[in-house]
């Protein structure tokens, strides 16, 4: 290409300005020192075209500099090629993916194995072979095209091109036999081997866990081969199942020095300029009341009366002052999208001179601060807020467990503390006002157990799990937040300014189906027809409320609702029963709080805050909080599991939480610790997996494994290296609905169920949990 381009030279330029025809040319020079034609012309180009077009002519016709623009257009060209918008052909002409039958996608791998290519335009996955997986890796970039179907009807595709890997470092565990050396990685989904050099890691003990990097990606003829640059030590030495969560899940751990640099200049408390622009609410009595062990706090409170009404202050940690929009500090922040919370160890988003330091709500320091100041009707509606900047100053850092014992025994505050008894009663009030406004909307509450581990101070293992309960402490904190939340998300749209909404959409329709066809076999109908409201949901709940399968019954309705995301579209949120909301109230451990923040904050100065693509930044955001959320289950399953090794041959009584095509999920009741009993330990019989009714039925027998049913397991088999727990059942297993209403239909050997051996459901994600994602470090935030 380059010589051909140096040719050109002696020939007229390409056609007269064709290259200013470019539609899109402006906001290029806004981005751009020396724009470029912009991606969308190019493949306006080359659809324009017909047909496959040469990279050179493409270059000559826009007038691409051969000595100072060459090598940016070729690398445009590739950033395409990488994004799937343009596939590069054998003769190394630009081609469009849809014209060559091609998609673009990623691959997610399989233990077992295979693996499925997910194509960006949602048109349907495709299975992919083991064949096919030994040339990629779960998580790579890849241009696919499907080939038919395979034996069991699913579309089979063929990879023609991977055009972005997605793993550099892996971490695992290092075996070796007959002179060969390997590392097997934690992540199941990256099923080949890595192999090791027999040169390298002779001093690294047999099953020790490493990290590698990856020298040689896999290709269709060889595999992997990778290099040891870092021994974390034994499989079951102390904190070595975080080590390996922040690795597995590529986890950003360690601040950049220019981030802690910069985090270090930054001044210990509020300077006099800081000040500037506030208004000055540091002798109102707001106060923080979060979980026992919190570190960080980013929310302070205070309620008075107003008339028949309260008047709310939420003040919120301004960490928009400090962390400045592309800093070191915001370029890291928005990598790492929020804290993570493991058990007894927190990677925080930001460093702890900030999060712990001069954003933290501390106790008798002065603070900067965003504001949200309310007047709420005695209704519960809120009838006017103001945003504002200020300066405040904690009077207390309270506790759950503080305040809900105090509202219960007001002779229990000490003296030191009865100043703010009032306003906590206050505060009490407010929230009950506020609860029945959320039943009035319609909001649904979903009652699911949390639990709280405790561990060994020696061993960093847990020595039991006990139920957590809430009081209403922390929900008086939660409608506090909720109710900021509203008011930002109001304020934006009044404004008309862009900002990420907290969407939480309704059931789809297969979903809302499945969901009818299940409640009628009890009786029940879900009201609202084909759109349901969150209230129709709210008013079943009610209905079932006290019943023997009543968690049976919820829990279907839970699974039947989407998981929340971040969006720059605004699609309400169904489970609070909100038009519109978003988060504001922690941007001390969320990148999306920080965002609003800095909107509502443009919004006060007569400005607009423009970050960039919202649709992307809202993409990633979803995609850390659930990075986030799948690692701190790794670490909590790697946990029970070692708390379960020594429980081998031990019976337990528990109730079935989940049902699929390989078995059934037991959730033990005292332990509050889940396995599996395989299919084939279920009895002599040919089960056969139910999806729509959650059940396992015998063909024979009519025996019924149903969702919610109780069980008595015996523990068989523990897996550290897979966090797997394996039951059988202890006695003959009762028929489903035992102790319980049985249903109308009733399953039976004559019964239509699904064919033996259908795929595992997809994943059903609930709705945003009010405290499961950090328990006791932090207060519940929706």
């Amino acid at each position: 290409m380059t010589e051909k381009k140096s040719a050109n030279k002696s020939k007229p330029r390409g056609q007269k300005g064709l290259r200013w025809q470019d539609p899109y040319l402006q906001r290029e020079r806004e981005k751009y020192e020396f724009p470029l034609p912009s991606r969308e012309f190019i493949l306006q180009l080359v659809e324009e075209a017909g047909g496959p077009v040469p990279g050179d002519d493409l270059a000559f016709r826009l007038d691409i500099d051969v000595e100072e623009e060459a090598e940016s257009f070729r690398r445009r060209l590739g950033a395409m090629q990488r994004d799937g918008q343009l596939v590069i052909n054998r003769r190394g002409d630009l081609c469009l993916p849809d014209k060559i039958e091609l998609k673009a996608g990623r691959v997610d791998g399989h233990a077992d194995g295979f693996g499925f290519f997910i194509p960006d335009d949602k048109s349907g996955d495709m299975f992919l072979s083991e064949k096919e997986m030994h040339q990629v890796l779960h998580g790579d970039r890849v241009m696919c095209r499907e080939r038919g179907l395979d034996r069991r009807g699913r579309k089979e595709g063929k990879i023609v091109e991977v055009l972005e890997r997605a793993n550099t470092r892996v971490v695992g565990r290092l075996y070796r036999e007959h002179g060969h050396q390997w590392v097997v990685a934690e992540n199941k989904r990256i099923n080949q081997d890595i192999i090791i050099p027999p040169t390298e890691s002779l001093k690294v003990g047999f099953g020790q866990v490493v990290t590698v990097t990856i020298v040689e990606q896999p290709s269709k003829h060889s595999p992997a081969m990778g290099s040891i640059v870092d021994v974390l030590g034994n499989y079951a030495d102390p904190g070595m199942e975080i080590e390996i969560a922040l690795r597995k899940h590529d986890l950003p751990f360690e601040f950049p020095k220019e981030v802690a640099a910069q985090a270090k200049k930054l001044p210990k408390g509020v300077t006099k300029r800081d000040l500037e622009g506030r208004e000055d609410i540091r002798d109102l009595p707001l106060v923080t009341i979060d979980g026992d062990d919190s570190r960080d706090f980013d929310d302070a409170v205070y309620c008075e009366p107003m008339g028949r009404g309260f008047k709310l202050w939420v003040a919120i940690a301004d960490v928009s002052h400090y962390v400045t929009p592309g800093s070191p500090l915001d370029q890291e922040a928005y990598e790492r999208g929020n804290s993570v919370y493991f058990p007894r160890r927190v990677i925080p988003m930001l460093p702890e001179e900030l999060s712990n330091g001069l954003c933290s709500l501390n106790p008798n320091v002065d603070r900067a601060c965003m504001v949200c100041e309310m007047e709420v009707a005695s209704t519960g509606t809120i009838k006017k807020f103001r945003f504002f900047p200020g300066v405040m100053h904690s009077k207390a850092r309270l506790t759950y467990a503080q305040v809900w014992d105090w509202l219960n025994a007001p002779e229990l505050a000490p003296a030191d503390k009865a100043h703010v008894l009032p306003h906590l009663q206050n505060l009490d009030k407010l929230f009950h006002v506020l609860l029945k406004a959320r039943s009035k909307r319609g909001a649904i509450d979903f009652e699911t157990l949390e639990t709280k581990m405790l561990f060994d101070e020696v061993t960093g293992k847990i020595e039991k799990i006990i139920p957590y309960a809430r009081n209403d402490a922390h929900r008086i904190i939660e409608e506090c937040m909720l109710a900021a939340n509203v008011c930002a998300s109001e304020f934006l749209k009044k404004h008309k300014h862009s900002t990420l909404y907290r969407v939480h959409e309704g059931p789809t329709s297969i979903k809302l189906k499945a969901l009818h066809e299940f409640m009628a076999e009890f009786g029940f109908v879900l009201a609202g027809g084909d759109e349901p409201h969150a209230k129709d949901y709210a008013d079943l709940l009610a209905k079932i409320k006290g019943r023997p399968d009543e968690q049976l019954l919820q829990t279907v309705m839970l699974r039947s609702l989407q998981q929340a995301v971040y969006s720059p579209e605004n699609k309400g949120h169904f489970g609070l029963a909100y038009e519109s909301y978003t988060h504001f109230t922690s941007p001390i451990r969320r990148y999306p709080d920080l965002l609003v923040h800095r909107a509502i904050r443009a919004c006060l100065d007569g400005k607009t805050y423009a970050p960039g693509d919202w649709e992307a930044i809202g993409a990633q955001c979803s995609k850390t909080e659930r990075r986030a959320d799948e690692a701190s289950r790794d670490v909590v399953s790697w946990l029970k599991c070692y708390y379960m090794r020594d429980k081998l041959g031990e019976e337990f009584d528990g109730v079935i939480s989940s049902v699929t095509s390989f078995g059934i999920f037991v959730a033990l009741n005292d332990v509050f610790v889940e396995g599996l009993v395989h299919v084939s330990e279920l009895g002599q019989d040919y089960f056969h997996f139910d999806a729509a009714r959650h059940q396992m039925l015998g063909e024979r027998s009519g025996k019924r494994f149903r969702l919610g049913d109780k069980v008595r397991i015996k523990v068989a088999q523990v897996e550290l290296e897979t966090s797997k727990i394996d039951f059988v059942m202890a006695e003959e297993a009762k028929p489903a609905g035992s102790g319980s209403p049985a249903p109308k239909k009733t399953a039976g050997p004559g019964t239509k169920s699904a064919k033996p051996g259908q795929p595992e459901a997809a994943k059903i994600a609930a709705p945003e949990k009010k405290a499961a994602r950090k328990p006791a470090a932090k207060k519940p935030k929706s």
